[in-house]
């Protein structure tokens, strides 16, 4: 008797869970292995959430490469889909890895082919397994083509490919039917958010103010702030607005593309647009819109170029990343700090010679997109690393004279970074969860726009969005995780590397360049909170958790 387990793979959002829609699936392949006498169903199966077979590699999938260990460990003899392209789409990926199976001794059979596993030195069934999955391979590009171009021909005509509705509109049934029986919807404009955009575009014009300080500008009335996507106005909200043809009343395709897994944006000339404008949908007209594009493009120009175009001898004081830009925030609100400059010009009496100092500075990421801040929001570090440098050699000093602390610290934080560790793997496994439902959707998209799915396109592409949105923020928040991670602890190795290296804390300080001092500040110190009077300095180790004697701590508070 030969041993069988089955391959369950699905290709819609409904058929996620494997106790759900897949028991019709599971029912046909039960079914398929029953007619064969010599064969024994294993109690294993193997199930695989629709992680897409033609962008993912079989070594990039969970599930085959489970299923080629367990061959590799002789436990079954035949491996059974419903389908052959359930196993991949790739013309050289796939036929190798059912090669490889062979190899192992399992073969694959589907219920629509029957065997498709040749033998070693069957060349000719080997090419026509070749054969087979460069057809699977180009279906599956045909497919995304014919959506593309689908899409591209509705754009053309004017028709709104779905998604969230850009702000200053909101989707309504349109009284159109499909030819698949399905009620349509498109843009209608809200007139009171038309208001605020021919007031942002009016800003952007007539008073050539960019996206920082227009949004600064909206932030200043509680009735304009009131209508604010997600309640605050951000610059990259205003340069959205202002870069979209939509309200000009031409909707518009391929504004960005997808690129190893990011999307950027492309420039206005490869946009595809609709031939007309929608007068029902246009909010500003085509020669304003135009005429902000061109105003911004030379203020953008006029800002690459300003120093050149003063004949400005600039003294460079700037070298790059700042060394505390990993742990230091916004004491006011809690936003992080970025990278920044600040410029200082003057002329040289003497010889008339224009000159400018470019000073390094911490800048409140909140305030830079144009969010209220009462408060100060950019912090030169030459006035304030000298101060926390000075808290940290404090800080060291202590440390050097109790060198035995290090072996019990060590015992505290293996906790800590277990309970991260399983706070990290926690939030992958979310972002996969969503990964897959966007690759489920995605594959539905052809079948909603043959009226083949339950959704509507728009319906479709806009609970896409809604994913991959999603899935930036869980992103982030795995970056942050996987930053705590780093960072949790000074172990005994490092303390010993950095003892050795450096003989004198204080002349780090003065001498090191900034990825030595970044370095050191991410090992010791959790976060940095700065106000204009006020630095506070939080250690990742506790002195007084350890020491008798009161000493400086990781919650001690540094004046400036």
């Amino acid at each position: 008797m030969k041993k069988i387990r089955m391959l369950l793979r699905v290709s819609s959002d409904q058929q996620l869970e494997a106790d759900g829609d897949l028991s019709i699936q599971r029912k046909i392949l039960v079914e398929y292995i029953q007619k064969h006498d010599d064969w024994l169903l294993d109690e294993k199966e193997y199930f695989e959430g629709s992680k897409s077979a033609y962008k993912n590699t079989a070594s990039q999938r969970e599930v085959l490469q489970e299923i080629l260990q367990d061959a590799r460990n002789r436990e079954f003899d035949i491996l059974v889909p419903y389908k052959d392209d359930r196993v991949g789409r790739l013309m050289w990926d796939t036929p190798l890895y059912i090669m490889s199976l062979k190899g192992l001794g399992v073969d694959v059979y589907t219920v629509k082919d029957g065997c498709i596993s040749p033998e070693a030195d069957d060349i000719m069934g080997q090419m026509m397994l070749t054969f087979r999955y460069a057809n699977a391979q180009k279906s599956s590009a045909d497919t995304g083509m014919r959506v593309k171009d689908t899409a591209q021909k509705l754009v053309e005509q004017g028709k709104f490919m779905g998604g969230k509705a850009p702000f200053g509109y909101e989707l309504d049934y349109s009284g159109e039917i499909s030819k698949h029986g399905r009620a349509l919807k498109h843009l209608v404009v809200i007139p009171e958010q038309a208001e605020i955009v021919q007031y942002i575009y009016s800003l952007s014009l007539n008073k050539e103010f960019g996206s920082f300080k227009i949004a600064k500008e909206l932030n200043k009335s509680s009735e304009y702030k009131a209508l604010a996507p997600h309640g605050v106005w951000k610059s990259g909200t205003i340069t959205s607005i202002l870069t979209n043809p939509v309200y000009a009343g031409f909707t518009a395709y391929k504004r960005r593309e997808r690129v190893n897994g990011k999307y950027r944006r492309l420039d206005g000339e490869d946009w595809i647009l609709a031939k007309e404008a929608d007068p029902d949908i246009q909010i500003i007209d085509p020669d304003t819109w135009n005429r902000v594009q061109e105003k911004r493009k030379m203020r953008g120009q006029k800002y690459q170029t300003k120093l050149e175009k003063k004949d400005v001898t600039v003294i460079q004081k700037n070298d790059g990343m700042l060394p505390l830009i990993d742990v230091i925030y916004c004491g006011y609100c809690g936003s992080k700090l970025t990278n920044g400059s600040k410029y200082n010009y003057w002329t040289i009496k003497a010889t008339g010679e224009k000159r400018a100092s470019r000073l390094p500075v911490y800048k409140c990421q909140n305030a830079k997109q144009g969010v209220p801040h009462d408060k100060v929001y950019q912090f030169r570090a030459d006035e304030i690393e000298p101060v926390i440098f000075e808290a940290i050699a404090a800080y060291i000093g202590k440390l050097q004279e109790n060198e035995n602390i290090f072996d019990e610290i060590e015992k505290n934080q293996n906790h800590e970074k277990r309970v991260l560790v399983r706070g990290l793997k926690k939030e992958q496994e979310e972002a996969d969860k969503i990964r897959k439902k966007i690759d489920v959707m995605e594959e539905t998209i052809p079948a909603a726009m043959t009226g083949e799915y339950p959704l509507s396109l728009e319906e479709l592409v806009a609970l896409i969005q809604k994913q991959k949105e999603k899935l930036e923020h869980q992103l982030e928040i795995i970056k942050e995780k996987e930053f705590s991670l780093q960072n949790v602890s000074v172990s005994v190795n490092d303390w010993e590397e950095l003892k050795e290296k450096i003989p004198s804390w204080q002349e780090v300080f003065l001498n090191a360049d900034v990825e030595a001092k970044r370095v050191l500040v991410n090992r010791l110190v959790r976060r940095i909170e700065v106000k204009k009077d006020e630095i506070t300095v939080y250690f990742k180790i506790h002195l007084d958790d350890f020491l008798s004697q009161s000493r400086i701590t990781g919650d001690s508070g540094v004046p400036e």
